[in-house]
């Protein structure tokens, strides 16, 4: 996670933040042999058991997967992976939906729909705040790690239920004015679900399953583990050593999406051209900038991902990572190009899994 910086006040509609340099591009065209010959050497570039990067341009896809590992039983392209962090896209395209169709207003405040008995105060933290990450939230509750160390390597999300993140949420004391600073926060974005839920009087995953998945046709998708007839194993940095599957708690919203790489790239397809599809509204939304920050203003946000320019125009992306997996989602309206990339290891420094799928989107 990043530390907190200073954030512009978001617009009335008010994973984790990468620094890289700004990119330029052309738009050359690639034949299918050149581009699976990139995506080759975007595979071999990272040391993971299982590596699988996803390329859709203009509609046409290609899958390439390898890894340090023997072939698991479920080929690698059709498994299920662990989104972690980018996770929260799928979150911040459900609220862009719920405001789009009149159901929410972003600018709610969060404490009175997760407590109608509640007041709000003078400067309440709205929905809009939580998805932004200006809540003034820490990343994690202030008591999550003492409850999660004996758990520490296994799943220490499991130990912190939806009950104590709202809890939390109602207690915590503001330490800055809601919409004045940026942080980025698992707990705002968790906070957000279970307010999502309430207003909804919906449990989460029929709220996200119903209204993103399935309008999406994202079959493969899921909420929860499957098991090894279907999702993927991760690992320790050692490369060898499983790690049992991601159990998030109270952090659905934060964390709690597996899709397999074909599903990604129907996510993202839906990104880059809306028009006649379900969510057409919400999908647009997402797309427009809502908070700048950082010296100059150069890092961009919209409502679910982390914007950055190239010559052409903006690339939208947002990565994830969890105990033994990572992903790397992105896309780029102005080639027509997405691209999805997993894998089953997960870093503790800077490794070549982000750069080089952040690279090869940048690059094409």
């Amino acid at each position: 996670m990043t530390a907190g910086a200073r954030a512009a006040r978001p617009a009335p509609w008010p994973g984790d933040p990468l620094d890289f340099a700004d990119v330029t591009s052309e738009d050359v065209p690639l034949d299918d042999e050149a581009t699976r010959r990139r995506l080759d050497e975007a595979v071999a570039a990272v040391d993971a058991p299982d590596v699988v990067f996803a390329l859709s341009r203009h509609g046409r896809r290609t899958v390439r997967a390898g890894g340090t590992a023997p072939p698991p039983l479920v080929p690698r392209e059709q498994a299920r992976y662990e989104m972690g962090s980018a996770s929260k896209t799928f979150t911040g395209l459900l609220l862009a939906h719920l405001t789009d169709t009149g159901l929410l207003s972003a600018g709610e405040p969060a404490a009175a729909l997760l407590d109608p008995a509640r007041r709000p105060g003078e400067h309440p933290v709205t929905l809009a705040h939580l998805i932004t990450h200006t809540a003034g939230l820490p990343a994690l509750p202030a008591d999550f790690f003492a409850r999660a160390l004996p758990a520490w390597r296994t799943n220490p999300y499991a130990r912190y239920p939806a009950e104590r993140v709202v809890d939390a949420f109602l207690r915590h004391r503001q330490r800055h004015r809601p919409g004045t600073r940026w942080h980025y926060s698992n707990f705002g974005v968790a906070v957000l679900g279970h307010a999502l839920a309430a207003a909804t009087a919906t449990p989460w995953d029929d709220l996200l399953t119903g209204h993103v998945l399935e309008p999406l046709g994202l079959s493969g998708a899921t909420l929860g583990p499957g098991g090894p007839d279907t999702d993927a194993t991760g690992h320790r940095k050692d490369g060898t050593t499983p790690v049992p599957p991601l159990v998030v708690g109270g952090f659905q919203a934060a964390g709690a999406v597996r899709a397999t790489p074909y599903d990604l790239l129907t996510f993202l397809e839906a990104h880059l051209d809306p028009s006649g599809r379900p969510l057409a509204g919400a999908l647009r939304a997402v797309r427009r900038p809502v908070l700048r920050r950082g010296a100059g203003h150069r890092h961009v946000h919209t409502v679910a991902w982390f914007q950055h320019p190239t010559e052409r125009g903006p690339m939208y992306f947002h990565g994830g990572a969890t105990l033994g997996q990572q992903a790397f989602l992105g896309f780029r309206p102005d080639i027509g190009t997405a691209l999805a990339a997993v894998c089953t290891r997960r870093f503790r420094v800077r490794d070549a899994f982000v750069p080089t799928a952040y690279a090869l989107l940048a690059e094409l």
